[in-house]
């Protein structure tokens, strides 16, 4: 029986530069971290990649965690690309003013598409972390 959405997990280049954001910025938790070496056969299993090497984070949100991962061995690929992509191309952050938001983090360094789009029941705009990653902004009525 599926429960629910645990988690989505975020690759980034810097795990440091990553909790700066979606911690300092965005304002989730840090729930636990880890540094995962390349004898850790466990975890190599669970993901598939034997001998991997990568630090990771997991954080704390209202309603939903996210996982960071700044792997270093396998050298990650770039594979962000347009939100029509395949795949998980973007995730939805909910916001209570997105006008506020939108600056706010405009001035922590996020790169929006413009400003915000009014629906009338809704109020989005698309936007990139410091990484790359598309995240949406949305307001709902």
């Amino acid at each position: 029986m599926i429960k629910g959405v645990h988690h989505i997990a975020i690759g980034v280049p810097d795990i440091e530069a990553g909790l700066a954001f979606y911690r300092d910025v965005i304002g989730f938790d840090l729930d636990w971290r880890s540094d995962i070496p390349s004898d850790n056969a466990k975890a190599g299993a669970a993901v598939g990649l034997p001998g991997f090497e990568a630090r990771m984070a997991m954080l704390k949100g209202p309603d939903i965690s996210l996982e960071l991962w700044q792997y270093s061995k396998p050298v990650p690929r770039n594979m962000r690309g347009e939100p029509s992509d395949l795949g998980y191309p973007h995730m939805a952050l909910a916001v209570e003013d997105i006008e506020t938001e939108y600056s706010r983090l405009s001035a922590a360094g996020m790169t929006f598409v413009g400003p915000p789009v009014d629906f009338g029941k809704q109020k989005a705009i698309y936007g990139r972390d410091p990484f790359g990653n598309i995240i949406e902004l949305l307001e709902e009525a």
